[in-house]
This record gives structure tokens, sequence and C-alpha cells, in this order.
């Protein structure tokens, strides 16, 4: 697995119900041997998108076939996980890695004071 990979991982739900399996983006794989995947959730909810910061992925884009994804989805930097290894499923797909960079750029301008 790499940056870029989009894959299965079971996410905690917000309001603290059960974890559901669901498609992520992996953005970086972090130093240490606990929670060393940096992942951010993938939706198909796309009226929660928000503008200038999650990543619309439609099935018009280029890299849509290869995302394994099976609807138009937003890329949801605003959901951060940081994951063990063991904690992911598999692999569906990648992005292109012109959008992950777009991605990273954007968080790291984010946390920059």
């Amino acid at each position: 697995m790499s940056p870029g990979d989009v894959v299965l991982i079971p996410l905690p739900q917000l309001g603290g119900t059960a974890s559901k399996l669901r498609p992520a983006l992996l953005l970086a794989d972090l130093p240490g041997p606990y929670q060393n995947r940096l992942l951010c959730g993938i939706s198909t909810q796309l009226h929660l998108l928000q503008a200038n910061w999650d990543e619309l992925l439609q099935t018009t884009d280029a890299d849509f076939p290869t995302s394994g994804l099976h609807r138009s989805s937003t890329i949801r930097l605003s959901y951060l996980h940081a994951a063990d290894t063991g904690e992911l499923v598999g692999v569906i797909g990648k992005i292109d890695p012109a959008r992950l960079e777009r991605l990273r750029q954007r968080l790291s301008d984010h946390l920059r004071p």
C-alpha cells in the first residue's frame, strides 16, 4: 500500500455508532509502529462537500475508473484518521498523483500557522 491508494477500512461513524466498512484515501505513511497510516474518509454524500477543502471525484474524471469507487464521491480532508496497517482490509484503487499532491498541499497549508 502506498499514498494515493483508495483502501477499505472500518471507520468510526459520527455520534459514536459502530464502525462501518468505508473507502478512504491513504494520504501518507507516518513514522512509528502504531497508527502508521494517515487516511481521509471518502463519502458519496456530495452535499457535504466543503469548497476549497474537500475534493470532488466525479465519474467523468480521468482517474475515476482507477479509483475503485462506484459513484461520484467527496474525498473529505475533514475526516482524518490514523490507522494501523492491520486495520486496512485492502486496496480497491488509486487516484491520480496530481490529485493526491493537491490534497496534501491543501492540508499542509491549513496546518501551517
